[in-house]
C-alpha cells in the first residue's frame, strides 16, 4: 500500500537546544491485504510516521510512495481511514450527527451512510447511544465512535493510532475481532500500539520502531519460529508427578502441578530420569518465547 523511503524528521523543542531527531532515515513497506502492527514504546516515533504518511507534516528528507490503488491527491484520502491517538469530537453533536458529518466529507451517499452507520454501530454496540450528545460518552464509547468514523466510508487502507487505548478487556477483544473482519473483507489494516500482545495475537506482520529507527520489519510467524528454534528452554508436563526431578541443574517447578521447565543441556538427563521412574508424561515441548521477549532480545 505504501513505501516509507529513507524518512528523517527532527523537531526544534527549544530555541537554545539542538533539534530532536524523531525519525532517523527509516524505511519500511506496508504490504496490501495484511494486518500489520506498528510497535514501539511511547516516544519511539510511531505517531510522527503516521502524521507524515497522512501529510499532516512533512519529512526533512525521504519520501512516501503510495500504491496506485489509493489514487492521488485529495482523492487518496477517500480511500484511507484514520483514527488518531487523541481524536477530537464535537461534544454538542449527537453520535449519529457526527458520523453523518464524517461520512459526508468523504463523499458517502445518503443510503450508504445510513446502512454503514447502522451496521457498524450495532457491531460495536454503540447503536443505543447514537442519539445522545457526545459529551455524555465514556472513553470506551468515544473509542467505538472514532473507529466507526474511520471506516464509515469503506476505505481500503485503515490506519489506527493506539486504537485500543482506554478500552476494557471486552472492548479490546471486540476491536480485534473487527480488525480481523476488515482484513478478511480485503482491507489493509495498519495500527500502532505499545502493547506487544495485541499485535502478536492478530497481526501477520510487524514493524518495530526504537528511538526513531526501524528495529525489525517482517513476518511475525517467521520471527517467532526462528526464536523457538533457538530457544534453550524445554517444558515437561506430567500426570501430576510432583516430586523433584533429579538433574545436574534442578528443574523449575511451574505453578501447576506436574509441570517443569529446564535448559536444553539437561534434556537427555531428564529423559533418562523419567524413563527410570516410569513417569507418565503428557507433553515435552520446546518453549516458544513471546514476541515481547524476542523484541527485548533484539533491542539488547
Amino acid at each position: 500500500m505504501f513505501d516509507f523511503i529513507n524518512i528523517s524528521k527532527s523537531f526544534k523543542t527549544d530555541f537554545w537546544a539542538s533539534p530532536f531527531t524523531a525519525l532517523d532515515d527509516i524505511s519500511f513497506k506496508l504490504e496490501p491485504h495484511t494486518i500489520t502492527g506498528f510497535l514501539g514504546a511511547n516516544g519511539a516515533g510511531k505517531t510522527t510516521c503516521l502524521k507524515i504518511l497522512l501529510s499532516f507534516i512533512s519529512p526533512d528528507s525521504g519520501s512516501v510512495i503510495f500504491s496506485k490503488s489509493l489514487g492521488s491527491g485529495l482523492k487518496r484520502f477517500e480511500r484511507i481511514g484514520f483514527f488518531p491517538e487523541r481524536p477530537y469530537f464535537y461534544p454538542d453533536l449527537t453520535g449519529v450527527e457526527f458520523l453523518e458529518f464524517m461520512a459526508r466529507i468523504t463523499n458517502v451517499g445518503k443510503q450508504v451512510r445510513k446502512k454503514n452507520i447502522e451496521l457498524w454501530s450495532e457491531k460495536l454496540k454503540i447503536d443505543h447511544a447514537l442519539n445522545r450528545k457526545i459529551r455524555t460518552y465514556s472513553k470506551g464509547m468515544l473509542q467505538r465512535l472514532g473507529l466507526i468514523a474511520a471506516i464509515i466510508h469503506d476505505p481500503i487502507l485503515i490506519i489506527l493510532d493506539e486504537p485500543m487505548a482506554g478500552l476494557d478487556p471486552i472492548g479490546r477483544k471486540e476491536f480485534k475481532d473487527i480488525f480481523i473482519q476488515l482484513w478478511k473483507s480485503g482491507k489493509t489494516v495498519f495500527f500502532s500500539s505499545h502493547i506487544v500482545s495485541d499485535v502478536e495475537e492478530i497481526c501477520s506482520k510487524a514493524v518495530v520502531l526504537e528511538k526513531g529507527k526501524v528495529l525489525y520489519q517482517g513476518n511475525i510467524d517467521k520471527l517467532l519460529l526462528e526464536a523457538q528454534n533457538e530457544s534453550s528452554i524445554w517444558e515437561l508436563k506430567t500426570n501430576n508427578y510432583t516430586h523433584p526431578i533429579a538433574t545436574h541443574n534442578p528443574c523449575e517447578v511451574l505453578e501447576n502441578k506436574g509441570r517443569f521447565q529446564f535448559h536444553k543441556t539437561d534434556l537427555k538427563e531428564v529423559l533418562t530420569y523419567i524413563q527410570e521412574k516410569d513417569i507418565e508424561i503428557q507433553s515435552l515441548t520446546n518453549v516458544r518465547p513471546s514476541l515481547e521477549e524476542i523484541i527485548y532480545k533484539i533491542k539488547s
